[in-house]
């Protein structure tokens, strides 16, 4: 037996799960984001400071991932959106099936942007398609600027990357030009934010990007 055949036939498997959720998202005018990074990054908190800064005026749902605990689903039910917890209880990444049974879970009509946090892993998630519209990869400064060259296959994956912890920049030995150049030579059509979920820097722009998004998908 083949195990390269065996994870050929699950791959396609969920892509074709995939493809359904695909459909009903866009059926439903919302736009789906699959945000995928190593553990620590500051996922949750960007979150965070997202819906508060949008409460208002986007609608917006929360899938959480997480290996063995329903911690960040705590933390985002604080701001009243619909939120459901994927508890994966060891598996290293999110697939379409449990973004599938998780969405059924929750009442996503008229929800414009669905944030999907992704276990904390560089190397599987970028495999597995949830039927995202845009899968976003985030790197903090607290890494190293050399993330891009270890795990390619993610950054090749991902359209849009955001650098957070910009306000430890000077605190730290992380070169941000040369992680952008590293993470160009990899994926030329990367869009980049560079923020701080800590202090607030850059959070304008990314929100911005968000609600343009939304805008067009004409919900």
């Amino acid at each position: 037996m083949s195990i390269i055949t065996v994870e050929r036939k699950v791959l396609e498997k969920n892509d074709e799960i995939a493809a359904v959720l695909k459909k009903q998202f866009s059926d439903q005018r919302t736009v789906v984001l699959n945000l995928v990074s190593s553990p620590g990054s500051g996922k949750t908190t960007l979150l965070e400071q997202t819906l508060q800064a949008l409460q208002g005026q986007v609608r917006m749902a929360v899938v959480e991932g997480d290996v063995q605990t329903d911690n960040d689903a705590k933390r985002i039910a604080r701001y009243h959106v619909p939120v459901a917890q994927i508890v994966t209880h060891g598996a290293c990444h999110l697939d379409a099936q449990l973004v599938r049974d998780a969405v059924s879970r929750i009442d996503l009509t008229g929800v414009q942007l669905l944030f999907i946090e992704n276990v904390g892993n560089l190397v599987c998630p970028a495999s597995y398609d949830l039927g995202e519209q845009h899968k976003i990869v985030m790197v903090s400064t607290t890494e190293g600027d050399d993330k891009p060259v270890k795990y390619p296959h993610m950054f090749r994956a991902a359209d849009l990357c955001i650098l957070n912890k910009t306000d430890l920049l000077p605190y730290v030995d992380f070169d941000k030009h040369q992680f952008r150049k590293n993470a160009e030579k990899i994926n030329a059509n990367l869009l980049f934010f560079e923020v701080s979920a800590k202090t607030g820097e850059g959070l304008q722009d990314w929100c911005q990007w968000l609600v343009d998004g939304t805008q067009t998908s004409g919900n």
